[in-house]
């Protein structure tokens, strides 16, 4: 009997372990596979990660590299690293690396350089925006991974369009979602916004990318932009540990909760999601609630002049802002009925299922 192919599963930053789990779960299931989960450590808040693997289902890791914090290079030098010892010792068939954060890059670089068949999970999306750290991550894996798993095929068009060979692409869908459907009754029985006291209308925000968080000044925009929202729409605001540090630096965390905002901690896959679920709106700079809120048919307002998922906008219900505009556009949107709108195709749940029969296909 053949023994079962080992896959390493690489988990990085919270929209990570979205991703992994459903792929662990499918691939735990099969007999013809092992997986074997690898924890980078690029996120350590343990709502960030430990209380999200609990969440989902997952095992402790079966490596954890505890990379921690530090610039791009330190990190990508870190994983790369400490990577490499577990590849030499423990050869896998099969590397999936997820999304487009520097674990992903770093691992990526280390499996193909030692010709382990590599796969992207989440690729071909494009924001066509290169003073994003991520974008510079997604066309670098791109361009090294054997096979590419797209999302939406908009994720194809832009592979094809630089010269990827239609081989080496598959769209199997957005397995965010089959994260969600993996945890759908945790999420409606954990009732977060009971829990949080939140009204029944109320928007949720999230923000946590250096061009909206770094500067004084646009974080000060964003600031004044969230508490003119709070005057018609109430707003919950999960802090992200950066965004949290730069608004207590400049005084801002205090002139929020002043203001009405209510100010938490990070919160665990299922509590978000609940709060997600339950929210009029959602107002964010994140990729993975674009994703989500499309997915629930919630009026999504993202705080970036670009985003990789069009779909989301083309398709979904997703619109670019800024501070100057959030407020017109949140009105806007909460002023058209709310329909239940097409999702994109393969957004149902069974990516993961498609991934495995791709990795079959390909031997």
């Amino acid at each position: 009997m053949t023994s079962p192919k080992r896959v390493h599963l690489i988990a990085a930053a919270r929209p990570n372990f979205m991703k992994v789990a459903p792929l662990w779960h499918a691939l735990t299931a099969a007999e013809d596979f092992e997986p074997v989960l690898i924890h980078t450590g690029q996120h350590y808040d343990a709502n960030m990660s430990d209380a999200i693997f609990e969440d989902l289902g997952l095992p402790q890791p079966d490596h954890h590299l505890g990379v921690g914090s530090g610039s791009h290079a330190e990190q990508t030098g870190n994983v790369m690293i400490a990577y490499e010892k577990i590849v030499i010792a423990e050869r896998p068939d099969w590397l999936v690396i997820v999304g487009d954060v520097n674990s992903t890059l770093a691992c990526g670089l280390v499996g193909t350089k030692l010709r382990i068949p590599t796969v992207h999970l989440e690729a071909g999306l494009r924001s066509r925006d290169r003073d994003m750290p991520e974008e510079i991550n997604r066309l670098a894996v791109d361009a090294i991974s054997d096979v590419l798993w797209t999302p939406s095929p908009d994720g194809d068009e832009n592979l094809l369009a630089e010269g990827c060979s239609p081989a080496r692409i598959t769209n199997v869908g957005n397995i965010m979602m089959d994260s969600f459907e993996l945890v759908r009754p945790k999420i409606e029985a954990a009732a977060e916004p009971a829990a949080l006291g939140l009204p029944e209308r109320y928007g949720v925000v999230t923000l946590h990318r250096p061009s909206n968080v770094d500067t004084p000044e646009a974080l000060a925009a964003l600031v004044e932009a969230l508490l003119a929202v709070q005057a018609v729409l109430p707003l919950c605001f999960p802090v992200h540990p950066r965004t949290a540090q730069r608004l207590a630096a400049a005084g801002l965390d205090a002139k929020l909760a002043e203001g009405g905002v209510k100010l938490v901690g990070p919160l665990p896959y299922v509590r978000f999601m609940s709060l997600v679920a339950g929210a009029t709106a959602a107002i964010t700079d994140s990729g993975g609630i674009q994703e989500e809120t499309t997915y629930l048919g919630i009026p999504c307002l993202t705080l970036r002049e670009n985003t990789e998922r069009p779909i989301t906008i083309t398709q979904g219900t997703n619109r670019l802002v800024n501070a100057s505009t959030l407020l017109s556009a949140l009105e806007e949107a909460l002023a058209q009925p709310r329909s239940e709108r097409a999702r994109p195709a393969n957004w149902d749940g069974k990516t993961a299922t498609r991934c495995i029969e791709d990795l079959r296909r390909r031997g």
